[in-house]
């Protein structure tokens, strides 16, 4: 691959690593003696950066009280000369989480950035900086691009164990040095409490580091936001988000599972008291909008979704996709009209537009949902279905009816370069649709790969239905479910575009880095 080279970012990497994982945790879960300056603000959740641009990102932290956030970026880890950026007075309305914005960035460049928290009544009183350092995205085709992407964390019950070194999958993907993470949903498991131990299939036990929020569903704002803060107590994760971009949307756990608006939650589930989903989904959505640097979630923002695209070159476009906000309730999902379908329509448009306006080389659609795996919602013993597909074999039907006039719209406009990415099911495998193999015949092959998960139970393999007729290429499952981190069966995909030839190369990897597929995609076709 044409990657630029980066000299220089080696030993600053590893002095970001050190001192993210050195990171203070908050009171009760080990503060470094270091980093105790007894009345200055500190931010023991590490920083993140989201959606860089070629000249701009978010830069993202936490404080343990109420702090003014500075960020100061320089072109070098010796911060000589450095830019200051102000931002929010961070306090117990964003649960003392705040976003700022750096804009005018060179493009294609390396930026080492430092976040400092000041007391909001002595700006001279300021707590240890947090380093952090980013790609911002190059104008230049020549560079290529780089990225990896997954889903799914700490579902099942299985949290961050102390004893298998915590989420040790994102030290494998830092180790790739991606220009930016795509996290495809369920960041969270609101749903899913984190007990202090779970027995392993054939002996053994699972330890869990775990907070008061984990203990039980969450339903209150609180108990949400408990839940984001928890995976920033795993210092891999820390280590991580400080030195590589994300991209993050969301599915169902981050609210209930197989959640969808107007849901009420029946009697018979004792664990909720509060029954509204839409209740639920709006402190969820609050959580989300806190925890991550999102442009569009950001507090003042004009637009107020999590659907976006995200521009990444000449090479590269990503089309983040909702497919949760405004889907219609699942159901045996036959029917044979379905206006509002799983996007919803101003959402369908707005991606028929976008596609059709990119002039980039590669369009890469996330969906938190895959397309032609049989996805079923067995909540309660109902024959519903989760996903798009229904299992029938035949003619579009329900949700498929907005999928099959998706991919039409691709065809007749000779859309080229569009790939899905997914995660949702806990394995990994990739799959390629032809119409020739299909019952709904008018659109041109194209690729789907499903990755994840990065800390959750695995399971078998999705059926597929064959009405866009996926033939599966790959897959690696287990046979049984709800298999341990501890087990196996752990996953991320990699994504790496050539700047010379644009060729395309998706790698389905496993937890430790090691290929298990491989496929290379040739640019300027609408099918592939």
């Amino acid at each position: 691959m044409s990657h630029r080279p980066l000299p220089g970012r080696r030993s600053v990497l590893r002095g970001s690593l050190a001192a993210s994982a050195a990171l203070t945790l908050p009171a009760g879960l080990g503060a470094a003696p270091a980093f105790a300056r007894s009345g200055r603000p500190r931010a023991g959740w590490g920083v993140q950066t989201g959606d860089v641009t070629s000249d701009s990102g978010l830069v993202w932290v936490r404080a343990d009280r109420p702090a003014r956030m500075i960020v100061e970026t320089a072109a070098t880890e010796s911060f000589r000369n450095p830019r200051r950026w102000h931002g929010p007075l961070l306090g117990a309305g964003t649960d003392f989480t705040g976003t700022t914005r750096l804009h005018g960035l060179p493009s294609g460049e390396q930026i080492h950035y430092r976040v400092l928290l000041a007391d909001p009544d002595d700006p001279r009183r300021t707590g240890e900086p947090v380093t952090g350092t980013f790609r911002t995205v190059s104008r230049r085709r020549r560079d290529g691009v780089r990225f990896l992407w997954s889903g799914d964390l700490a579902g099942q019950g299985w949290g961050i164990n102390p004893d298998l070194g915590g989420y040790r999958i994102y030290d494998a993907m830092a180790r790739l040095d991606p220009d930016f993470f795509l996290c495809s949903g369920d960041t969270i498991y609101a749903d899913g409490p984190i007990p202090e131990t779970q027995a392993l299939p054939g002996g053994g036990t699972w330890r869990n580091v775990t907070t008061e929020e984990k203990a039980k569903v969450a339903e209150t704002l609180a108990e949400y936001r408990g839940n984001f803060r928890y995976n920033l107590l795993d210092a891999n994760l820390r280590a991580f988000n400080a030195r590589v971009p994300s991209v993050v949307q969301w599915d169902d756990h981050e609210v209930r599972n197989n959640w969808y608006p107007g849901e009420v939650i029946a009697t018979t589930d004792t664990r909720y008291t509060e029954k509204s989903v839409d209740v639920l989904a709006a402190r969820a959505r609050r959580a989300f909008s806190e925890y991550f640097p999102l442009p569009t979630l950001r507090p003042g923002a004009k637009e107020g979704r999590v659907y976006r695209v995200l521009r990444q070159g000449p090479l590269l476009d990503v089309f983040v996709l909702d497919m949760r906000t405004y889907r219609n309730a699942n159901s045996p999902d036959d029917q044979t009209t379905d206006p509002q379908g799983i996007l919803g329509r101003e959402q369908l448009e707005w991606l028929k537009r976008e596609l059709a306006r990119s002039r980039a080389v590669w369009k890469v659609i996330a969906a938190d949902m895959p397309i032609g795996l049989v996805v079923p919602d067995a909540t309660e013993g109902r024959p519903n279905f989760e996903a798009v597909a229904q299992g029938d074999p035949g003619a579009p039907l329900g949700r498929e009816l907005q999928i099959a006039e998706l991919l039409r719209f691709i065809k007749h406009r000779r859309i080229t370069g569009t790939l899905w990415l997914t995660a949702d099911v806990h394995h990994t495998s990739a799959q390629h649709y032809q119409p020739s193999r299909a019952t709904f015949t008018d659109f041109e092959p194209f690729w789907e790969f499903v990755s994840g998960p990065l800390n959750a139970g695995a399971f078998p393999a999705s059926p597929l239905d064959g009405t866009f007729g996926p033939e599966r290429v790959f897959v690696k499952a287990p046979a049984a479910s709800n298999v341990s981190p501890a087990g196996g069966y752990q996953f991320f995909g990699e994504v790496d575009i050539d700047g010379d030839s644009g060729e395309l190369t998706v790698r389905l990897r496993e937890q430790d880095g090691s290929v298990l597929f491989s496929r290379t995609l040739q640019p300027g076709r609408v099918g592939q």
